[in-house]
């Protein structure tokens, strides 16, 4: 796939996100957990770019899950990319917010005594219009899906990325999913019938665009951001005692 060439990847410092290392764009760092944020922060000031936010589930959904939630209510135009491992891998393998519950580890001998969180479900909820999982294993049908969420829909898109930590999961690794997931064939449109999908895991794990609503609004730029920002506009913000973006 062929990125646009007004695209900015967003990454924060997790293992997950160094993947716009690997591509010939311009990216922005962001604090561990933080990709959204500046990824908001770009889109509202140059909407005309394409703005991807790529990390963990680690970083997506326990530090940045505050984040993960909000930038689904702000309503840009913004792809989001989880690699979901279901562990803490960069650091030796303790439960992430996506590991099962009585999975043990080094940090949890006894078993993860907490729910997992499921982010399909919780994205949905929230308001995400576009809302698709993928298989690491399965390239050609990744490249599909991150392709139509970055290329072909205007709105907020996460496509959560089954990607298994091969060195801390030895629970779901590539043949325990290779078992389980089956492909969704046609975009659900009902936002019910996307939840009750979104809710299956275990014995069948759905892959592809699990919920697509094309009706939905995309917010498409900040007033304050209308004319191109001047020094003294700059000057008068910087001069402000309290600065908030809602």
């Amino acid at each position: 796939m062929v990125l646009p060439e007004l695209s900015i990847p967003m990454k924060d410092i997790g293992q997950a996100a160094k993947m716009p290392h690997y591509l010939d764009v311009n990216y922005f760092n962001g604090l561990h957990g933080r990709a959204l944020p500046p990824a908001v922060g770009i889109k509202l000031a140059r909407p005309d770019l394409t703005v991807i936010a790529y990390s963990g589930d680690g970083c997506n959904y326990d530090e940045g899950g505050n984040h993960f939630i909000h930038t689904i209510r702000r309503r840009l135009d913004i792809t989001i990319l989880t690699s979901n491992n279901q562990v803490y891998g960069l650091t030796k393998g303790q439960s992430s917010p996506t590991t099962d519950s009585s999975v043990k580890n080094d940090l949890s001998p006894g078993g993860n005594e907490n729910i997992p969180l499921n982010p399909i479900a919780l994205a949905i909820t929230m308001g995400a219009p576009f809302v698709a999982r993928c298989f690491a294993s399965d390239k050609d049908h990744m490249e599909e899906i991150i392709k139509e969420a970055i290329l072909f829909f205007k709105g907020t898109a996460l496509v959560d990325i089954l990607q298994p930590c091969v060195t801390f999961n030895k629970i779901n690794t590539y043949q325990w999913l290779r078992e389980r997931v089956f492909k969704i064939e046609k975009p659900i449109a009902d936002r019910y019938e996307a939840i009750k999908t979104a809710e299956l895991w275990g014995d069948r794990i759905p892959i592809g665009v699990i919920y697509r609503n094309d009706a939905a609004l995309c917010r498409e730029i900040k007033e304050i951001f209308r004319e191109r920002i001047k020094k003294e506009d700059i000057e008068n913000q910087l001069a402000m005692r309290c600065v908030m973006m809602r």
